[in-house]
């Protein structure tokens, strides 16, 4: 049991340090309004916008896991809709290999305990051996419960194939 907790403290460790790098990034790398600049809860998002391409990436579905609501729904550049156990899995699926999922433009607008984030995404790899080159926009929109970021929607259009 000691072994658990120690590997569980030093992911817990490891997920912090990315977390803190990604903000201070995200702070200097991102032109953002005055607004968005000055208020903390604008660039929590950010930050968690960006740790969502990390791990899509690395196709890390614990960190994903962590992000989306019990009740998130997803809808693809293609008109699929998919509920949160569909996501996970498409994320672990050993035929998705993404190699770049980057985005900017993004814009935070905050409402209570909501916030959405739209901007615009760049994602190429390949899925069942045939390569994907995706440019698209998205809106995410994220719920604050119990002083936790929670993604409960997500929407991609594609622009060009």
């Amino acid at each position: 049991m000691r072994t658990g907790r120690a590997c569980a403290t030093k992911l817990s460790m490891n997920l912090l340090n990315t977390i803190l790098c990604c903000f201070l990034l995200t702070l200097g790398a991102f032109p953002q309004t005055a607004h968005e600049k000055d208020d903390p809860q604008s660039t929590k998002l950010v930050v968690l916008e960006h740790l969502w391409n990390e791990a899509q990436v690395h196709r890390d579905e614990r960190a994903l896991e962590g992000m989306i609501a019990d009740s998130f729904s997803n809808t693809e550049w293609d008109g699929e809709v998919s509920e949160r156990g569909k996501f996970l899995a498409d994320i672990k699926d050993p035929k998705f290999k993404p190699d770049l999922v980057t985005i900017q433009d993004l814009k935070v607008n905050l409402y209570h305990n909501t916030g959405v984030v739209t901007g615009a995404y760049h994602t190429k790899g390949s899925y069942n051996g045939k390569p994907y080159d995706h440019l698209g926009r998205f809106t995410d929109t994220w719920i604050l419960e119990d002083g936790r970021w929670e993604c409960v929607a997500s929407h991609t259009s594609l622009l060009k194939k």
